[in-house]
């Protein structure tokens, strides 16, 4: 589950997409709603929430926020495509507007649009009354090749259920919690019924068929993607393997990229211009996803084959980025010399104060580890600098504290404590109370360390 910062609305649309793809739309929808709570403009909450009212069948509600999200964002395509399959599932739905034919009559009253959706859903619903357990309506009957088209893999949970109608003595019998199995039976079909009819009216069946072969004809025998199409499938791929990364699915994210990879790596470098770049940024999604998953021997050689098409196509930002992510598996699994030489040679090509400063940190850190405690100073203090260029409170604590604990490897227990002091302040100022718990230790250890170095002195 993803976890929500408060008021965060980019996390609950990230939620309600995980929600609509595990098929619980009524918790999709509570969060896609709660994201356009302060702020009714919000382009991908209106979005999220068109799609699942789509998906939930409510198609006249899903198209007036698919039109709220146009009129907003009419450079995004995703509103002008929910809004013509809205049309066209409705059409589907109701049938089109010359099919449809008004009486005047002296008698006629307005009709609410609520109404008028309740009459329309009621032609989606089978109601199973007493006089229907054993047999259904005929014109429900469809053909079987149809409905195995429209279901696909539920059609043989549907001609078992049937199946199990022609029991009597089974279908006569009930369950511990008094519920007849007739019902439950009928319950089921009435459910895949439902859903082929969604299927029905979201896309006919000869269009399906016409958009298969418009697909094979596109996709196989031409082989020749158009650019608009693999950059909605790239861009799209990537914000999924993101998504997966940030949602705490690492393995879910590694084996889209995975798939993604092996797409991209059978088509042309015409059809993919950028195309090497892209399967090294590729490699160095993988790489994340396997470190999240403790597999670091596999994450190295992912981020080692990032540097490696990097190199090779002369990309200085991917270079830049396999250098940061290799440094931080060697630092992970305790090689801290390696994790230093490659952070060293990332230096360079750093482009702005806080990316330094955290470099720095990491760099004197590992010497830390290493108990090089002077070249740990150093480095912390190079940190320090770039905090203060960038203003940035929290790297600074970082970096004040890395200073103070190599100080007191150095045994400079008066300078430790100004700038465990100073620490103390900037861990106050932005509220961090496990930081302020962990510095009074720290003062604390460093008061008892100069006490026992009086007392050896007075003992000389």
């Amino acid at each position: 589950a993803l976890k929500l910062r408060a008021g965060d609305k980019h996390c609950l649309v990230a939620r309600s997409k995980c929600y609509l793809k595990l098929g619980d739309t009524e918790n999709s929808l509570k969060d896609a709603e709660a994201s356009l709570q302060n702020d009714k403009t919000f382009a991908k909450g209106l979005y999220q929430k068109a799609e699942t009212l789509y998906t939930m069948g409510d198609f006249e509600f899903a198209l007036v926020f698919y039109h709220r999200g146009y009129r907003l964002r009419p450079e995004l395509q995703k509103f002008r495509l929910g809004i013509e399959k809205s049309q066209e599932a409705i059409v589907n739905c109701i049938g089109s507007p010359s099919s449809v034919k008004l009486e005047n009559k002296e008698d006629l009253c307005f009709i609410s649009r609520q109404a008028e959706s309740k009459t329309a859903n009621q032609k989606l619903q089978i109601k199973l009354t007493k006089d229907q357990k054993w047999t259904r309506k005929q014109e429900r009957v469809r053909n079987p090749k149809t409905e195995r088209q429209l279901l696909g893999e539920l059609y043989a949970d549907k001609a078992y259920l049937e199946k199990l109608l022609q029991d009597e003595d089974l279908m006569e019998s009930t369950m511990k919690q008094g519920i007849k199995v007739v019902d439950l039976v009928l319950s089921g079909i009435s459910y895949l019924d439902t859903r082929s009819e969604f299927w029905q009216q979201q896309k006919p069946i000869y269009a399906r068929v016409r958009e298969r072969k418009l697909r094979q004809q596109r996709w196989i025998r031409d082989k020749k993607r158009k650019p608009a199409e693999v950059g909605r499938y790239i861009v799209k791929s990537m914000e999924d393997i993101d998504m997966l990364l940030t949602g705490d699915s690492p393995e879910e994210s590694c084996k889209k990229a995975e798939r993604v990879l092996k797409t991209i790596q059978g088509w042309s470098d015409d059809e993919v211009p950028n195309k090497n770049e892209l399967i090294g940024n590729l490699h160095s999604c993988i790489g994340n996803a396997q470190l999240e998953m403790g597999q670091m021997e596999a994450a190295l050689q992912s981020h080692k084959m990032d540097l490696e098409f990097a190199r090779q196509n002369n990309l200085p930002d991917a270079v830049s980025r396999a250098l940061d992510n290799i440094g931080r598996v060697y630092a992970r699994i305790g090689k801290f010399q390696q994790a230093i030489d490659t952070w060293e040679e990332k230096i360079p090509m750093a482009k702005s104060s806080l990316e330094k400063t955290w470099l720095f940190h990491e760099i004197g850190r590992c010497y830390l580890e290493l108990n090089k405690a002077e070249a740990a100073q150093n480095y912390g203090e190079k940190s320090l600098q770039s905090a203060d260029e960038e203003g940035d409170v929290e790297w600074q604590l970082h970096a004040i504290v890395l200073v103070a604990q190599a100080q007191v490897k150095l045994k400079g227990y008066q300078s430790a404590i100004m700038n465990f002091e100073k620490a103390l302040e900037k861990a106050k100022l932005i509220h961090n109370e496990a930081a302020q718990k962990a510095i009074i230790i720290a003062l604390d250890d460093v008061s008892k360390s100069i006490i026992e170095e009086l007392n050896e002195r007075r003992e000389e």
